[in-house]
């Protein structure tokens, strides 16, 4: 595909009230600013966070899974480019 000459930012949307969909599957790959395309990961946890505690709990979560989950989302937006 050639390189756009244009400054203009481009839209992904075409204005679908349905929205915009990122791949046909989960083994689709995408990548984020620049990064290495990577498949949809599985991150075997719990769905909900229990809520926040004093200190006293795993890094402020109610229990060490809970914090385990979100260490292993957050690493997987690192390894997907979303965040650094």
């Amino acid at each position: 595909m050639p390189l756009s000459s244009s400054n203009a930012a481009r839209q992904l949307s075409d204005g679908n009230s349905q929205g915009t969909i990122f791949g046909q599957s989960g083994t689709d790959l995408i990548a984020f600013y620049g990064s290495t395309a990577v498949a949809r990961a599985t991150i075997v946890g719990s769905n909900t966070i229990s809520t926040v505690v004093s200190s006293t709990g795993a890094f402020g979560f109610g229990d060490a899974t809970t914090a385990s989950t979100v260490i292993a989302v957050i690493n997987q937006l690192k390894i997907m480019g979303i965040i650094g």
